[in-house]
């Protein structure tokens, strides 16, 4: 019977999920508690975790426990933001009751797909003020975004938010096989599949990983990491890494959409 394993990738203690069968992995700085994952050993990218941020777990995992040897569904989720059971949708979660809903058995809805995404989420909303301090270089080349809700699309999204133009030289260090797809569907979707969530089995999480580190370790060659600060790039990979997982899944999977919760607590 294959079963589900899921890690959630932490900088702060998570206390409510001690008796759920997650595993807690740690990617911060200061001394991981007691019985949490660590990535500081073996292949690791452990002191890129300011600009990787949930990426420098998902990284050494991939190069020192992944098996490609079972069918196991694997997944990953990061603290705050949990997967849910589908009955548990629009249902008020707090982290007291969150263990009634936490997903922690594979649905039978799962059985004719290869992938699981996090409920989308939508940028094509944008408030009028803020398109106009953020957006201004994007509206100037394309008036009509002001007035199209159609095309405040994720590229624009991105280049609003995480460095204007960031994301094309991005795209241009990726593999053939993606570089224009990837742009099509940048430049034409509103919405995407967020927070780097996803469950699959081993085989396609190697193709992932590949796939996804290569190009970032690509990008490192232009953007570095000195020049990244505050909330626009300093966590630049795993925003590059967020707009990716979208497209490659649906590319090259058959996925699932699949609900999930945001729970504030002070830690």
């Amino acid at each position: 019977m294959k079963n589900l394993k899921i890690y959630c990738v932490t900088n702060k203690a998570i206390d409510f999920l001690s008796n759920t069968n997650y595993d807690l992995a740690w990617v911060g700085q200061e001394k991981a508690p007691k019985d949490y994952l660590k990535c500081d050993t073996g292949d690791n990218i452990y002191l890129k975790e300011k600009n990787y941020s949930e990426l420098t777990f998902h990284y050494w995992f991939w190069k020192n426990k992944l098996d490609l040897n079972i069918e196991n569904w694997v997944g990953f989720c990061q603290k705050r933001r949990f997967w849910i059971k589908k009955n548990s949708e629009n249902k008020n979660i707090n982290h007291s009751n969150i263990n009634d809903h936490l997903l922690e058995r594979i649905p039978s809805d799962w059985a004719d797909y290869d992938s699981i995404l996090c409920e989308p989420i939508y940028v094509n909303n944008v408030k009028t003020m803020k398109l106009i301090k953020r957006g201004y270089k994007s509206i100037l080349k394309d008036p009509s975004i002001f007035f199209n809700n159609n095309k405040q699309t994720l590229l624009l999204h991105f280049d609003m938010h995480h460095g204007y133009g960031n994301m094309q030289k991005a795209i241009e260090l990726m593999h053939e096989r993606d570089r224009n797809e990837f742009y099509e569907y940048l430049n034409k979707s509103c919405f995407y599949n967020p927070h780097i969530m996803f469950i699959s089995k081993p085989e396609i999480i190697n193709r992932w990983f590949n796939d996804l580190f290569t190009w970032l370790f690509k990008c490192e060659k232009i953007f570095g990491f000195n020049d990244l600060k505050g909330y626009d790039t300093q966590r630049l990979y795993a925003y590059l890494a967020e707009r990716y997982l979208s497209f490659w899944f649906k590319k090259y999977t058959k996925h699932l959409n699949w609900p999930w919760t945001f729970i504030d607590y002070s830690n």
